[in-house]
C-alpha cells in the first residue's frame, strides 16, 4: 500500500482537483481505536490498485483537518472511515467493519 500522508488543509484542494483524472481515497484512522486498527490492517492486506490514489489521515494528530474533510465533502465524521473522491465529490464512504478494498475498487470503477 502506497499511502500519502494527509497533513494539511491545502492537500484537500489537491485531492479534489486530482479526482477529476484519478479516484482519490482518504482513510481516516484513529491510532488508539482497536476497531480502526483492525479495519486498517484488513484493508492493507488487500492488493491496492494503481488506479486509485490513497491518502492516510491520522485523526488524533490532525483533528481539525478531519473536520475539514467532513465539511468539504459533505459527509458525517466517523472513525475509521474511507471516502472515495471522484470528480470533485465524495461518491462513496464507509466506516468500521464495512471498509473493504473490493467495494472501494468496485465503486471507483462506476
Amino acid at each position: 500500500m502506497n499511502w500519502h500522508p494527509l497533513t494539511t488543509i491545502e492537500q484537500l484542494e489537491t485531492i479534489k482537483e486530482a479526482s477529476f483524472t484519478k479516484p482519490q481515497l482518504i482513510f481516516k484512522h484513529s491510532t488508539t481505536c482497536s476497531i480502526s486498527k483492525m479495519a486498517l490492517s484488513r484493508f492493507e492486506r488487500e492488493e491496492a490498485p494503481e488506479t486509485i490514489q490513497f491518502y492516510y489521515l491520522d485523526l488524533l494528530n490532525y483533528r481539525p483537518l478531519s473536520l475539514a474533510v467532513a465539511e468539504m465533502f459533505s459527509v458525517h465524521h466517523e472513525s475509521p472511515q474511507v471516502l472515495l473522491i471522484k470528480n470533485g465529490e465524495c461518491t462513496y464512504d464507509e466506516s468500521h467493519y464495512g471498509i473493504m478494498m473490493d467495494e472501494v475498487i468496485e465503486q471507483a470503477s462506476v
